[in-house]
């Protein structure tokens, strides 16, 4: 069976779980916490992967990939989830990239600030502003694409949306105001209704 090294209350180690529920891949999941202190930061864990985070996928042979949206296209590949059309399928990297350079560092951060006692050493009121302007910068784009169109590679669903949802729906843990945003809003009920469907917390059995 595959192993996951994850964190429970991550949303880039949500992304992995999440699809994997969807698509009726059993799993097994190694609670790995980060920070000081730390899985991510023994011996161990750092053989395996030298980058010291997760989530970080093991496969039965023993061969490794990390990093969350990696893992999303490794599984999706064949699936729903990644479009065969070449444009959409770009579009779907498009803001898989996007997620990564102009989302997570601002809605994520600003959450993990909030969320994790820490962290809170890091809350500075000049910190705490930036990743707020970030984050509602990175909102106001989503929110116009998602003014024309259901999903963000097109009409259906597709990694992009998952690997947006993860933090876009804790959003308001750091502080967000989805409110001026209802097609946001309207998105995360469409990914919520999609088959399959798990919350953050949930881990296989």
């Amino acid at each position: 069976m595959i192993t996951l090294y994850g964190q429970d209350d991550s949303g880039n180690c949500y992304k992995p779980r999440l699809l994997l529920a969807k698509l009726g891949i059993p799993f097994r999941h190694v609670e790995t916490r980060t920070g000081p202190g730390g899985a991510t930061r023994t011996d161990g864990f750092i053989a395996k992967n030298p980058n010291g985070r997760v989530p970080l996928l093991e496969l039965e042979d023993g061969r490794r990939i990390a990093e969350s949206n990696a893992l999303l296209l490794y599984f999706a590949e064949g699936t729903r989830f990644l479009p065969q059309d070449r444009y959409e399928r770009a579009l779907a990297y498009q803001w898989m990239f996007f997620e990564q350079y102009s989302h997570e560092p601002y809605v994520a951060v600003l959450r993990a600030l909030m969320v994790y006692p820490e962290r809170a050493k890091d809350a500075t009121p000049e910190k705490l502003a930036a990743t707020l302007a970030g984050g509602e910068k990175a909102l106001g784009v989503m929110e116009e694409q998602l003014k024309r169109t259901p999903f963000f590679a097109g009409s259906a669903m597709s990694v992009a949306d998952i690997a947006l949802y993860a933090y876009t729906h804790e959003a308001p843990r750091g502080g967000f105001d989805l409110a001026p945003y209802p097609a946001i809003v309207a998105w995360l009920r469409r990914v919520e209704a999609d088959p399959g469907h798990v919350p953050l917390t949930w881990l296989p059995a």
